[in-house]
């Protein structure tokens, strides 16, 4: 595994009660040090790095087998500390007031100096954001007090975890420390919206990708239909889960069925 500040960033996929305080520093000196953690959010369980840390955030590539050319959600605790890092239109601000805290992502352009590693945002001007509503992220966030890069705790193309049993099996020991808080109360990733294309004064919103947040619930916060990403037109994703290939279960589909048989779900 890569290395931040000289100390290795692989773990041991220890397993703590997201609820004790001292899971969640034990969380926090794994994150400063570079390593890799798995937090509860309450859409599904998050392979966090420091986000300011290129090695840590590297480590996250190694771990889950992605592609480097995939971006990732950077993960903050308010959104006063998204705007820090992000340029918000009037669009935007008025769905960060509607959604967050919650499931919902924002893929607005990047501030100048903002403390975010360029491998995070997949070398894009754009950076994904996000503020969890679930209060063990929450309280990491805080008592990590800086923004965290956490795409979901898999390896690349794998369903998403939604326990923290499910993490360890797919991560093992890449991971340092695995908090639990029991299943996660949403189970699908967030919904993104991006603002790109151009009118004649403000980017266009568009949903990225489908998730937690309803796009019903989008358009009547915006008062306007949201334009949809063709993402096979794209060379490069602009937000994660936009790849042909992504959350792909490993196992087989029977269609037409209308009974389960042994094995399956």
């Amino acid at each position: 595994m890569n290395t931040a500040g000289g100390t290795t960033a692989s773990g041991n996929g220890r397993i703590l009660d997201g609820n004790d305080p001292s899971a969640i520093a034990a969380a926090v000196a794994a994150l400063k040090r570079g390593a890799l953690v798995a937090m509860p959010t309450e859409t599904v369980y998050g392979l966090a790095a420091d986000a300011g840390n290129p090695q840590a955030v590297g480590a996250i590539f190694l771990a889950k087998g992605r592609p480097r050319f995939n971006p990732r959600i950077v993960h903050v605790a308010s959104a006063d500390a998204a705007r820090s890092i992000g340029i918000f239109n009037d669009a935007a601000a008025r769905l960060a007031a509607a959604f967050w805290p919650g499931p919902l992502t924002l893929v607005v352009p990047r501030r100048a100096g903002a403390p975010i590693a360029d491998l995070a945002t997949a070398g894009l001007a754009t950076v994904a954001l996000r503020v969890p509503a679930h209060p063990v992220a929450q309280a990491l966030l805080a008592a990590f007090g800086g923004p965290l890069t956490a795409p979901s705790a898999n390896r690349s193309g794998h369903v998403s975890a939604t326990l923290a049993a499910h993490v360890a099996a797919d991560l093992g020991e890449r991971v340092s420390v695995i908090l639990d808080a029991g299943a996660s109360p949403i189970g699908v990733e967030s919904t993104i919206v991006g603002f790109s294309g151009e009118t004649a004064t403000l980017p266009i919103p568009m949903l990225l990708r489908a998730g937690g947040v309803p796009r019903e619930a989008i358009e009547k916060v915006l008062g306007a239909p949201l334009a949809v990403a063709d993402a096979a037109a794209d060379n490069r994703p602009r937000a994660p889960g936009m790849l042909a290939s992504h959350y792909a279960p490993a196992a087989r589909l029977r269609l037409d069925a209308t009974s389960v048989n042994p094995g399956e779900a």
